[in-house]
């Protein structure tokens, strides 16, 4: 038995409308004819927008004519395309985001020129040279001696994860001194300057000296 369409019929009365003849209300009677409950909503919602078929802010259906166009092909994200999620190499990350690897002894210090590549990615450090290999090396000056006391509890805070530790110096009155270098293999690898990096993310804003002001 083949299904037929229901029928329904909406009947409302609509304010009166500016016309040669006032006093008289006009009774509008409108049909639909729905072929599934769907259509059917979608159709009164077309109607209760009037002219504007987007409808509220939001995602929408392609119109026929968009889909005929086949715009779909002309921009990223078509239903074919393949999305893949990469990891980051190692290269591609900060040095303060990487992780110390075990150092060989047989592994050769890092030369001059790749620490000194390597040096423009930390902040405040520079190299020594001296008979045992080269050192990276910073200095803070601070507020005073409790300061440096304060500073050098952060260094060992962020740097006991990594295994890999400068030596730290307090030195009087307000002044802490860190170095790096691997004695292993008597100078420099890739750890002492992520520890190195890592080391200036912290915090040394409210340890430094007070500005003075001049009235």
């Amino acid at each position: 038995m083949a299904s037929t369409a229901p029928h329904f019929s909406l009947s409302f009365l609509l304010p009166p409308l500016p016309s040669p003849h006032h006093g008289h209300h006009r009774q509008h009677q409108l049909g639909f004819g729905f072929s599934s409950p769907t259509q059917r909503r979608l159709s009164l919602r077309n109607r209760a927008m009037g002219t504007d078929l987007l409808g509220d802010f939001g995602a929408r259906d392609p119109f026929p004519e968009e889909i005929e166009s086949g715009f779909g092909e002309k921009v990223l994200g078509n239903v074919d395309t393949e999305h893949k999620i990469l990891i980051p190499k190692a290269s591609a990350l900060s040095l303060s985001q990487q992780d110390c690897s075990p150092v060989s002894p047989l592994q050769a210090p890092m030369s001059l020129d790749d620490a000194k590549a390597l040096l423009k990615k930390v902040v405040g450090w520079r190299l020594l040279e001296e008979e045992g290999g080269l050192k990276l090396q910073c200095l803070w000056k601070l507020r005073d001696f409790k300061c440096g006391v304060e500073l050098i509890n952060r260094i060992y805070n962020v740097t006991e994860a990594t295994g890999h530790f400068p030596n730290l110096h307090l030195e009087e009155p307000n002044q802490v001194r860190a170095e790096l270098w691997t004695a292993s293999i008597g100078g420099l690898s890739m750890n002492d300057f992520i520890v190195a990096a890592k080391i200036d993310e912290i915090k040394t804003s409210d340890l430094a000296p007070r500005k003075r002001i001049w009235a």
